[in-house]
């Protein structure tokens, strides 16, 4: 009988089974390191980053010979120049941060994209709902704080855009019309006395002009610019 029994266990699993069946255990949760293909294509991408203008001067140098080569390097060098600045330009705005020069130049298109990235930046989930054409969008953050965020062209007097100090209309997508939502108003110019004093009454609309909305592109966020208080 205990022969029999001895006989009846299941085999002991081998290594290879046991860290298989570690690494879906591992999988499962979330914890798993990237697996081979999941980091193959970067892998190769910077290979070829790396080694391609290599190659392709050594190329140039067999090809045309010594002058081709240090035409390779110049242009080689010019690009790198112009691109590495270019590249960290393009993911610092993307990050949420932009120059006074790079705000001046945006179209009221450009200026709600700007907008919804410094929002993401300060920790808003940002949803884009345009009124009429109009750029307009919808933030909440994780102190359920919730703002209603339209846009005023330098150009244009207090009916272009939003007109300051109306109700809180913005509905949120499947529910009713919100009294808390805060309303921004972001122009890139001034704002006329008449405005700010409409804006300034209980329950009134928060305005960011030019200077504020630089600082507030450079990093400050509108609680410390005193105007979420």
């Amino acid at each position: 009988m205990t022969e029999q029994r001895q006989d009846d266990r299941p085999a002991p699993a081998s290594r290879r089974s046991q860290r298989r069946q570690a690494v879906a255990e591992l999988r499962s949760q979330g914890r798993a390191g990237p697996e081979l293909r999941d980091i193959l294509p970067g892998f190769v991408g910077m290979v070829l980053v790396t080694a391609g203008p290599v190659i392709g001067l050594a190329w140039l140098y067999r090809a045309y010979g010594v002058g081709a080569l240090l035409l390779g390097a110049l242009l080689l060098a010019a690009t790198t120049l112009i691109g590495v600045p270019w590249r960290r330009a393009v993911v610092r705005r993307r990050g949420g941060r932009y120059t006074p020069a790079e705000l001046a130049v945006l179209d009221d298109h450009g200026l709600a994209v700007a907008a919804e990235r410094i929002l993401r930046r300060d920790g808003w989930h940002v949803l884009p709902m345009p009124d009429d054409g109009r750029p307009r969008l919808y933030a909440r953050d994780r102190r359920d704080r919730r703002l209603d965020v339209s846009f005023r062209p330098v150009d244009g007097g207090p009916g272009a855009a939003e007109p300051p100090g109306g109700p809180a209309t913005l509905r949120e997508p499947g529910g009713p019309a919100d009294d808390r939502v805060i309303r921004v108003v972001i122009s890139m110019g001034t704002y006329s006395p008449a405005e700010i004093e409409w804006a300034s009454r209980p329950g009134g609309d928060h305005l960011v002009d030019g200077r504020q909305l630089q600082q507030w592109a450079s990093g400050t966020s509108l609680d410390a610019l005193g105007l979420l208080g």
